[in-house]
């Protein structure tokens, strides 16, 4: 009996250790939260289980690119989500202006099969819609779909915004208005989902977007998973094509995307304006992993703002960056009340220009003849396991405007030009663990000497 009680308590304690070792290496949010295991399960869509298969050219549409079809296409979504369905675009180059999805109707591109936008703004309906931190009218996106529950998107083709008469037309207005606003230039974007929930966009590419490539707004459970993204910065440089733009969103996964476009990579959005987190069409982003992903030329890798409220548990992890502006910008705009917090960047290689960019943003400053909100707060961000050279290791900026704390740096192997460590005593309480920042001579990589990220911010 003896011994039965005692390898009772061996097989208890035993089980205990396992235990115990299974959630000490549990997957946290940076709040230490346990991050859900709906961010595990990324399976592929499986078009076979999404209803009837709507082929487009065998229910009213020509394989001609130099025809606009957006009604017929149009049409046949309306068909199928009559009962449920699947648009199928097969190979070869379809030419569309605004299109909006139905609850149970779903996207797939097959291999060759493009969507390509119209260039011609005529094309686009002006509606209520969600841009630049306000609910507006303005114009669609491309691709629509608003208040669904498992919208997907899927397959081999691209959606192509064909914005290259919307950029050039954009910077010739610029130059006519060095003060008009990126909304002055009527551009639509690629996709954009709102009010929806259990959203998944996988493998297709998108390109050439006249304005922000991806946006979502006040969606939940939203997986982006092995997108290409692109936009260039020349021979004309497209301007506001953000890869991803995430609105008011929560419980969201970006994994193993390229993004490559001429401004932020992923920005974090929510309002503006010096009641903006009092406006219920605003909204904080919570939950947001980013992981396993290849940044080329950016304006920022991950940015918060400069339309942005709250943001909370973010991370942004084992990715590797060639090329971009900054690696993390976070955008201090002083008419807007923010606060961004338990933020991560773990585990980054790669080259940059400036590592780290925090400053006042005052593009198209507005306090709307309302007072000045209360300060902005930057606190608990963590950034770790870091290998990067960059021109600038530490643009922080200080001001009266915003405060930043309860900063952690560990394990960071950084070769900076310029490593302007002295700006770290703007934050409060930094704790720093194993920081490496080493001054060296010259870089390989050159970068732009002002690009127009650093225009905007003035």
């Amino acid at each position: 009996m003896k011994r039965q009680n005692k390898s009772n308590i061996l097989l208890s304690l035993f089980a205990f250790l396992i235990f115990s070792s299974a959630v000490k290496s549990q997957d946290k949010f940076p709040d230490g939260t346990t991050i859900p295991k709906w961010f595990k399960e990324n399976k592929p869509t499986d078009i076979n289980k999404l209803g009837k298969k709507y082929i487009i050219t065998e229910n009213g549409m020509k394989n001609d690119s130099t025809i606009l079809q957006t009604k017929q296409l149009q049409n046949i979504i309306d068909e199928a989500s009559k009962n449920g369905g699947i648009i199928i675009v097969p190979k070869g180059t379809f030419l569309i202006s605004s299109i909006f999805f139905k609850q149970g109707t779903h996207l797939h591109l097959e291999s060759g099969a493009k969507l390509k936008g119209s260039d011609d703004i005529n094309d686009y309906p002006v509606v209520i819609t969600r841009m630049e931190g306000q609910t507006v009218k303005y114009f669609p996106a491309m691709i629509n779909a608003d208040g669904l529950d498992g919208f997907t998107i899927s397959g081999k083709g691209e959606l192509n915004g064909n914005g290259l008469r919307f950029w050039k037309s954009f910077w010739k207005r610029r130059e006519w208005n060095p003060k008009c606003t990126n909304m002055d230039e009527m551009r639509p974007r690629i996709i954009y989902v709102s009010n929806s929930k259990n959203v998944q966009i996988e493998d297709i590419t998108v390109k050439n977007s006249p304005f922000w490539s991806t946006h979502y707004y006040k969606s939940q459970f939203v997986k982006l998973l092995n997108l290409t993204i692109l936009a260039p910065k020349e021979p004309v440089k497209a301007p506001s094509t953000d890869a991803v733009d995430i609105d008011a969103c929560s419980n969201f996964l970006i994994k193993n995307c390229y993004m490559s476009v001429n401004d932020d990579a992923i920005a974090l959005k929510g309002g503006k304006g010096p009641k903006a987190d009092s406006d219920p069409n605003n909204g904080e982003n919570r939950n947001v992993l980013i992981e396993d992903n290849t940044f080329g030329f950016c304006h920022s890798v991950l940015t918060c703002g400069s339309e942005s409220i709250h943001n909370y548990n973010v991370i942004l992890r084992n990715s590797k960056v060639k090329d971009a502006s900054r690696l993390l910008h976070l955008k201090m705009r002083p008419d807007t009340p923010q606060h961004y917090e338990y933020l991560t960047v773990d585990n980054i290689k790669g080259n940059v220009k400036t590592f780290i960019y925090v400053k006042g943003w005052n593009q198209f400053f507005d306090l709307k003849g309302e007072a000045r909100p209360k300060k902005g707060l930057a606190n608990n961000i963590t950034i770790k396991n870091i290998d990067l050279s960059c021109e600038t290791a530490f643009s922080i900026e200080k001001s009266d405007l915003f405060d930043l704390k309860d900063f952690t740096f560990e394990n960071l192997k950084i070769k900076a030009l310029k490593p302007e460590m002295e700006n770290l005593n703007n934050i409060q309480n930094l704790k720093q663990t194993k920081v490496n920042v080493m001054k060296v001579p010259s870089l390989t990589q050159s970068y732009d000497k002002k690009d127009d990220s650093d225009i905007a911010a003035k």
